[in-house]
């Protein structure tokens, strides 16, 4: 059967909904899309070639090796200027045809593909396999056009090849699945190649290869890339749960079991089920299509809760996994309008919608409740390419406008002088220092094609199909000689019940005949969001006794404290950044009676924590205003339980910063002077924060930032502060007084040393930057972020309640790790972990479809008794599956 080629191309148009974008304002906002393309593709070849990445805020090139490593993310980096490939064929549909051929100039005489160094196979693939491809089938195109690349002789295709060979080992598994890294220049196992240990992949991992590889054969005429490809996805389905119907997240190469029985269609599986379907319409094989049509009723019937999109358990479908989302599923609302499904896709796509008008970025994870759960945003392309697939779809001019957000949000929080900075965390439009290749080749690909008209376009893009980093393969290759060994598992006609799935798009003309109907879908979702989903009450144990000490009067510098917490088993723990840890040990107390004490003490903190919580400030911002910065450098910071709220403040406290003498800031201010009207840089310890903030209020500052004396501190690695008062009032204290880590204080603190005068403007989040970047210079301080592995430390038989030393203050419980209560009578042992200061948790984000980096743990923007249910439901699944697995 012939492939369907209708798949992309018969999509009709509903009628336009509201009032309709003009030709004039999509011409504009199309031009600003090449706008932003340029600044971004400029500066990294002005600044970062022929390295593979930008670090757009300190303006040079990302070289691994030379750079701390982030760990998998740097995966994706092979020394071939990943970004030049990966944004080859965009440069020609945005119609720079001349940049191109210097491009592929530049590429044929610069990237060396024998390099002696470790890279993702699936990174590798997509981006700079698939990026070849793109750039070959483009050459093609221009050529056949009489006009350019008249001199092109398959050289991109040759390079491709060349690089098809050297991820060929990978395969070499009894399974068929690849190991996930391979070394370019030697292979998998052995000594030289530092790889081929590994036994676990992800499912998106091994099944997102076969339209790169297929397209390489049959290119190339050279069948084994696609037999390869084939014979993986062969094994994927072969192991899928037989009664769900669904595949897990992480699977063993070699034995072929689920290692993570997890399912979903976000991070570690999204681009599996994609592939499925587009290498039906890009090879004509009526399988893939069987077998997506199959995983697709599963994930509608178990997966999809309109307008969520949950995790559940391979094994028993109907148990939530997680009761978050991650960001990569913004793509699934894109592949239902592929397959024809318009209303979960609308119903989906605003839900996501309305979470980044909440954000301005969909956050890397965020909860059902919608609230933020992993912080950053690396500049993620999937929500703008939904975006474009619906009103391909639909011809709503409603997505024009989210479009329009899109272009507005990147403009205004991630554009600085040297290109678009990722962002650190959403809350406070903190930046890191990265711009991923991803981002040319997808995002300015889709927002273009979303405002452009066809007569802007210099290929008709229904001939081609997006792959899923968007490189362009072209349908024709559907018809092109190959030679494929016959799948190892055809989908048996017992198996198959695709009757309620047309075999074509339906026209969306018939399908929606009232022009309002997306309009109605969407409001009700939109109005689920703007409503704030109350939690239940933590649970207390009727008839519990009190503890002979109260939890919220409990001070870590107390000795008859310390003496009643030693009787109850209650021990502390010295960490190196200079908090304890409390830990109980129900066997340690001095009768049982004491020992039950502790367990009611340390419920008690959790449950001050839990009521904490709903109570706690967000982080703040710290934005260097001043030149050479321009509002361009954003630091996050903890907030004070005391003095101004700066939430309450439209335009936040503005001024210089000046160090107050003494620099510990507990005792009168020596410099007055020079504080007055200023705002005070202090170092933390010694005293009191309420005591610092006293000091300098005295002395006439406007405000006081604290920096941490722990060395290496980071709010990359460390929950940030939200400082406590010393235990009486501290309503005479009228300054905002913010809080940072070392690392992100010590930018300050060079930014003063290089400059007279340095501006800061203290805020609830940062402010609007503007986009005229001509005023800056495009030498640029910046935070030079770069994430590292957090651990947690709370395990579920250790109480980890965290106490800052550094000065003797009240202990304000505010949760992070949390680890459930062992109940066994030999150990009773509760988990919580908390500041002196008050900890105010800074999510990380998850590894996920580009293992992008470490997981982040923790987790406490979430209340104990949140974080208690997700580890009761989790532990009951395990012990589930286990019974299952025996």
């Amino acid at each position: 059967m012939q492939p369907v080629l209708f798949l992309l191309i018969s999509l009709g148009a509903l009628c336009s909904l509201g009032t309709a974008m003009t030709q004039e304002e999509k011409y504009k906002l199309k031009n600003q899309v090449v706008e932003m393309f340029d600044h971004a593709y400029q500066n990294y070849m002005d600044h970062a070639y022929p390295a593979d990445e930008l670090m757009p805020l300190t303006c040079r090139g990302r070289v691994r090796g030379l750079e701390p490593s982030r760990g998998d993310i740097d995966d994706a980096l092979g020394k071939f200027s990943l970004t030049l490939i990966d944004t080859l064929d965009t440069l020609v549909l945005l119609n720079k045809t001349t940049e191109f051929e210097a491009a592929v100039r530049r590429v044929l005489s610069d990237v060396r593909l024998d390099n002696d160094i470790v890279v993702s196979v699936f990174e590798t693939n997509i981006r700079v396999l698939g990026g070849l491809l793109g750039g070959h089938s483009m050459a093609m195109m221009l050529k056949e056009g009489g006009q350019h690349m008249q001199w092109y002789q398959d050289e991109l295709l040759h390079m491709a090849k060349d690089l098809g060979l050297r991820l060929l080992p990978a395969f070499n598994t009894s399974s068929g699945l690849p190991y996930p890294r391979v070394n370019l220049k030697h292979g998998v196992g052995g000594p030289a190649t530092r790889t081929g240990t590994e036994t676990d992949t992800c499912t998106a991992c091994a099944g997102t290869i076969i339209l790169e590889f297929a397209a390489l054969s049959r290119f190339s005429g050279d069948p084994i890339f696609e037999a390869h490809a084939r014979r993986a996805l062969d094994f994927l389905w072969e192991k899928r749960q037989r009664n769900s119907n669904l595949v897990g997240t992480t699977i063993n190469i070699h034995s072929g079991e689920w290692v993570r029985r997890d399912s979903g269609v976000g991070a570690g599986i999204d681009s599996y089920y994609e592939y499925l379907l587009k290498a039906y319409v890009l090879l004509g094989d009526d399988m893939f299509l069987q077998r997506f049509n199959i995983h697709y009723a599963s994930i509608m019937k178990y997966i999809s809760q309109p307008p969520l999109l949950l995790d559940v358990h391979i094994h028993k479908p109907l148990l939530p996994a997680r009761t978050w989302m991650d960001s990569l599923l913004a793509f699934f609302p894109g592949l239902q309008v592929l397959k024809g499904d318009i209303r979960p896709a609308i119903e989906t796509h605003e839900m996501l919608y309305q979470v980044t008008k909440k954000h301005n970025f969909l956050p890397e994870a965020f909860t059902t409740d919608f609230r933020v759960h992993w912080a950053q945003h690396p500049l993620r392309p999937e929500f703008a390419e939904s975006t474009y697939f619906l009103y391909k779809a639909t011809g709503d001019p409603y997505y024009l406008e989210a479009g329009r957000t899109i272009l507005d949000n990147l403009n205004r929080f991630a554009r600085v002088p040297c290109g678009f900075a990722a962002m650190k965390d959403v809350r406070t439009g903190s930046h890191e220092d990265r711009m991923d290749s991803f981002f040319l080749a997808e995002m300015f690909k889709y927002l273009f094609l979303l405002f452009a008209e066809p007569v802007d376009l210099p290929f008709d893009v229904e001939d081609y199909v997006f792959t899923t980093e968007a490189h362009l393969l072209p349908l024709s290759l559907s018809t092109a000689p190959h030679s494929s060994p016959a799948p190892l598992n055809r989908t048996s006609e017992e198996e198959l019940d695709d009757s309620n799935f047309d075999w074509t798009c339906p026209n969306t003309r018939l399908l929606f005949p009232d022009p309002a109907f997306p309009r109605n879908l969407r409001e009700p979702i939109r109005s689920v969001i703007d409503k704030s989903c109350p939690r239940p009450a933590p649970y207390r144990e009727p008839g519990m006794g009190r503890p002979p000490l109260r939890a919220h009067d409990f001070m870590a510098n107390n000795p008859e404290h310390l003496e009643l917490l030693r009787r109850m088993g209650v021990s502390l723990i010295h960490l190196k950044d200079g908090r304890v840890q409390l830990v109980q040990h129900a066997t340690q107390a001095v009768s049982a009676m004491a020992a039950e004490d502790g367990v009611r003490f340390m419920q008690e903190m959790m449950e001050l924590s839990s009521q904490q919580q709903k109570e706690q400030l967000p982080p703040r911002a710290i934005q260097i205003v001043s030149h050479p910065f321009f509002g361009r450098v954003v630091l996050t910071a903890g907030p004070a339980q005391f003095g101004t709220d700066l939430s309450k403040s439209s335009t936040g406290v503005r001024g210089f910063v000046t160090v107050a003498e003494p620099y510990s800031g507990c005792s009168e201010i020596t410099n007055a002077e020079y504080v007055q009207g200023h705002i005070a840089l202090l170092q933390r310890g010694q005293c009191m924060f309420a005591e610092k903030a006293r000091h300098i209020q005295k002395a006439g500052a406007i405000g006081g930032i604290v920096i941490d004396d722990n060395k290496g501190s980071s709010s990359d690695t460390a929950p940030l502060f939200q400082m406590a008062g010393d235990g009486r009032s501290t309503d005479d204290i009228t300054l905002p007084l913010l809080f940072l880590f070392h690392k992100e204080g010590n930018i300050l603190l060079e930014a003063l040393k290089g400059y007279r005068e340095v501006e800061v403007l203290l805020s609830d989040k940062a402010r609007d930057r503007g986009v005229d970047v001509q005023e800056a210079e495009e030498d640029c301080l910046t935070e030079a972020t770069t994430p590292t592995s957090f651990e947690p430390v709370g395990q579920s038989q250790m109480s980890t309640v965290e106490l800052d030393e550094s000065a003797p203050e009240e202990v304000t419980p505010a949760q992070e790790e949390v680890s459930p209560v062992d109940t066994s009578p030999a150990e009773e042992v509760s988990p919580i972990e908390a500041e002196a200061d008050s900890v105010q948790s800074k999510e990380e984000r998850d590894s996920g479809k580009r293992e992008d980096s470490e997981p982040d743990t923790d987790s406490s923007s979430q209340s104990v008794d949140e974080l208690l249910a997700d580890w009761r439901e989790d532990l009951e699944a395990f012990q589930q599956m286990e019974k299952d697995e025996l």
